[in-house]
């Protein structure tokens, strides 16, 4: 990958009450792609992906140390208002965490943040957005209805719609799949190929199926560590470590 990355992560450590989860981390992201974080539950996945919005700033007796460059920026080091690059990254959670509102409400939500409040505006952009994610038809007739109404998977879209809004660089996703039904895993799926035109993509699995749909670049974990990295196509067809070789042949999950 000769491109410059979106996010560059060199030497990242991180530990809780004094365990490692992350060691040594180094990860180029690049953009307007969809990198995938594979690799088993507990190796450090998600921890990863929380530290690229400073999530892990809420965990209570956390050392971090290493850079994490987003736009010439180390985040890590920063005297930039966290707020303000947290709404560089839109999360998508494993499951979705509508607001208690209706769903033209959830949309509004962050356009009325970003400091938009006339209400022809507000509707272009709400309309904008929910046909994004492929939401539009399904509840057009009904915006003003509560979003706890949705199904799981129209849910999990609108909460996919409701990031977007706030005009983001990038989609960070832990799990986004796996609550959801196989048609709305798929539909979840497809809008991420059509979003990283627009967008640069994170979405942290440990289901090899998906990855080797939906990625064009994959960080593959064991123990907090970073086994091996590449774009998909070589990393799936010729795996250099002995370690990743035995995870695609299914030998540990």
């Amino acid at each position: 990958m000769n491109e410059t990355p979106k996010i560059l992560i060199s030497n990242l450590n991180l530990s809780i009450d004094k365990q490692d989860i992350l060691k040594n981390i180094n990860v180029k992201i690049p953009e307007n792609k969809i990198t995938v974080l594979l690799g088993p539950s507990g190796c450090g996945k998600t921890t990863l992906l929380k530290t690229l919005n400073r999530l892990t700033d809420l965990y209570e007796n956390v050392k971090i140390n290493g850079s994490i460059i987003l736009d010439n920026e180390d985040i890590l080091h920063t005297k930039s208002d966290i707020t303000k690059i947290r709404q560089k990254m839109g999360l998508l959670s494993q499951r979705p965490y509508p607001l208690p509102m209706s769903i033209y409400g959830n949309v509004s939500y962050g356009l009325k943040i970003k400091g938009v409040k006339k209400k022809k505006m507000l509707d272009e952009k709400v309309e904008h957005y929910l046909k994004a994610v492929n939401l539009w038809e399904e509840v057009r007739e009904r915006l003003h209805h509560p979003a706890s109404a949705l199904s799981i998977g129209q849910q999990q879209r609108l909460c996919l719609a409701r990031g977007l809004a706030v005009d983001p660089e990038i989609i960070l996703a832990d799990e986004p799949t796996s609550a959801l039904d196989p048609l709305s895993s798929q539909s979840i799926e497809e809008m991420f190929t059509i979003l990283k035109k627009d967008y640069t993509l994170v979405v942290v699995t440990h289901i090899l199926r998906q990855a080797k749909r939906i990625a064009d670049y994959v960080v593959f974990m064991y123990l907090g560590e970073v086994v091996e990295q590449g774009p998909a196509d070589e990393f799936f067809s010729s795996p250099k470590m002995d370690r990743t070789k035995a995870y695609l042949k299914g030998a540990f999950n």
